[in-house]
């Protein structure tokens, strides 16, 4: 299962707490990416890689997605392979601009795509501290025009409580 939004909608909020609810279903697993960012940088956990040994991953196929985005490097382990092929749920945070290799890569999934309005992501991106006011109002502008499509596209608003959103998200991974 792949979870997709724009910055600031609470999809690692949403993953963390569908992770702790789900942390004794073996069926279930959360990847873990690798990000060149430092991990002190906050938001998710991640695995911090250089450019460097990001590249040399890559080459060598340590990676089962690996992608570019907003100045980062992003990449799903190739360790989530056998994970996918044992029928497991395999849960992670991808840009949507992989969702089609994604596709086809791994065949049939579901897509859970994080919306929030923009009065929401306008307070949780002012909160993180990692943008200026011109780059927040880049970003809630770019939400506005987000769309994911697709036959296995299913959409959370997580407008509301966080429990609300992690139940949403719960819902979605086990059904």
């Amino acid at each position: 299962m792949l979870v997709v939004g724009p910055s600031g909608v609470g999809k690692d909020t949403l993953m963390d707490g569908a992770r702790a609810a789900l942390a004794d279903d073996p069926r279930v697993v959360f990847v873990r990416r690798e990000i060149t960012r430092p991990a002190e940088a906050g938001g998710e956990d991640h695995l911090e890689v250089d450019e460097t040994e990001f590249g040399r991953r890559e080459a060598a196929g340590d990676y089962a997605l690996s992608w570019r985005a907003h100045g980062l490097c992003y990449g799903l382990p190739a360790d989530i392979l056998p994970q996918l092929a044992a029928g497991r749920r395999v849960v992670a945070n991808v840009s949507r601009g992989v969702l089609d290799e994604a596709r086809r890569r791994f065949g049939a999934m579901r897509v859970v795509s994080v919306t929030a309005p923009p009065e929401d992501l306008r307070r949780r991106l002012q909160s993180r501290g990692r943008e200026t006011a011109a780059e927040i109002a880049d970003r809630i502008a770019r939400a506005s025009a987000y769309s994911v499509v697709g036959d296995d596209v299913v959409e959370l608003s997580n407008g509301g409580s966080r429990e609300a959103g992690v139940m949403a998200m719960i819902r979605a991974i086990t059904t």
